[in-house]
């Protein structure tokens, strides 16, 4: 029996995948739930499992954009598996002899005719092609058309590469490659954030002593008592970030269209970076988690998204953002907006830095932290103090995030 695979359903609001990877070769025997290829949504990279044991016929190529629904394989449930390493299995002889047989009744191709003499169509774009060839600032004249009478086709545009200058020696080569949908609709959303929010960035600094102090602590404790999870900073900064969206709730709420959506709990997106490129998971209902409870969900997800194995519903919602440049050494930055979100909040590098303490000079370590919002919902007294109300809980843990009880509050 020929059993047709169809791409099942990522998620309610994608309607196409495209086939990143085939983890199997035409003709491979498959086993039923082995994985047989990595598709890309607009969100997640998604393994697709064979629903039956067979042997593969691909019905789509690597790169192929295909709909939801649609077939992309056949198994063949009747097939033969192959004993050790030999052959398949002889259906897919047979299967490869009818292709030869195909082949050498295809006549020879006739003689390729000599090129046409210019006309005044020759080296003149189309409409499209001249869109692509002024957005890439090429000449049409440095083009040869491959179109009728020379005629300079979208195609043609599409392929052409700028001017690198007169080389003078040395390696010059280029690999053009194809950006995964994933990588796509990423530069989509951060094109759209810059062009459709007025957003703007508001900037201040946190002394990470009281911090550190604390870590060094009770971080051997904490990870002894639970389970090897790691007493970071993404649990303090977690724990503040959720404390000042109550202070302000205006940068835990949304704009839709002429409406605002308030929310009265706090999804927190943790931007990462993954195999396939930036994921943003989310932590839900961070406000109700225990420094515990929100280091465990961000290991998780981390190492879901480093294994490539998040799913859309991971990267499903979220209220607020907080990426942290810092782990790649950036000191300051403005982070842009994830939308429909209204604000996100920027963590960077930690350097030892002299600050003036009670008149005398020491030396602390500082971070920088930037918050960038959306100027169309969040005004810049909300915005500002809530960016220093997370400056406080962070320089006044204690008292702020565990109410002056750091082993309780550390389940320790």
């Amino acid at each position: 029996m020929i059993l047709e695979m169809k791409v099942p359903s990522p998620g309610e609001s994608i309607k196409e995948v495209e086939i990143a990877t085939w983890l199997v070769k035409d003709g491979d025997y498959v086993e039923k739930d082995q994985a047989i290829a990595e598709v890309d949504s607009d969100k997640a990279t998604l393994e697709l499992p064979a629903e039956a044991s067979g042997i593969i016929t691909l019905k789509a190529e690597e790169g192929d954009a295909v709909a939801v629904g649609a077939v992309v394989c056949h198994i063949d449930t009747d097939g033969a598996k192959p004993a050790g390493d030999a052959p398949v299995a002889e259906a897919v002889k047979t299967v490869e002899a009818a292709k030869a047989e195909v082949k050498a009744e295809v006549p020879k191709a006739a003689p390729i005719a000599a090129a046409p003499a210019a006309t005044y169509a020759s080296g003149t774009p189309s409409p499209a092609a001249r869109k692509i060839l002024d957005e890439k600032n090429i000449a049409p004249a440095s083009i040869t058309g491959t179109g009728k009478d020379g005629r300079i086709t979208k195609d043609d545009a599409v392929n052409a590469v700028p001017s690198m200058g007169t080389p003078t020696g040395g390696s010059r080569g280029s690999e053009r490659t194809k950006l995964s949908m994933l990588r796509r609709k990423v530069a989509e959303r951060l094109v759209a954030a810059k062009n459709e929010t007025a957003m703007l960035t508001t900037f201040n600094e946190v002394n990470m002593t009281p911090i550190n102090t604390l870590r060094n602590e009770y971080k051997d404790a904490f990870k002894a008592k639970h389970g090897g999870i790691g007493l970071g900073y993404m649990s303090f900064f977690t724990k503040a970030v959720t404390r000042a969206l109550k202070l302000f709730p205006d940068v835990n709420s949304m704009m839709d269209g002429d409406h605002k959506i308030a929310f009265d709990f706090c999804d927190i997106s943790i931007a990462v970076s993954g195999p396939k490129g930036l994921m943003v998971p989310v932590v839900r209902n961070a406000e109700n988690l225990t420094f515990r409870g929100v280091e465990a969900d961000i290991k998780r997800l981390a190492i879901k998204a480093r294994d490539g194995q998040i799913t859309v519903d991971d990267m499903t919602g979220g209220t607020f953002t907080i990426t942290n440049g810092g782990v790649f050494g950036s000191m300051l930055s403005t982070p842009i907006i994830n939308p429909p979100q209204s604000g996100i909040l920027g963590m960077h590098n930690i350097i030892e830095r002299p600050i003036a303490v009670n008149g005398k000079v020491e030396i602390h370590p500082m971070m920088y932290v930037a918050l960038s919002y959306d100027h169309r919902i969040i005004d810049g007294r909300e915005s500002v103090g809530f960016l220093v109300a997370v400056k406080e809980a962070l320089e006044n843990p204690m008292e702020l995030l565990m109410d002056n009880n750091p082993k309780k509050a550390l389940e320790l």
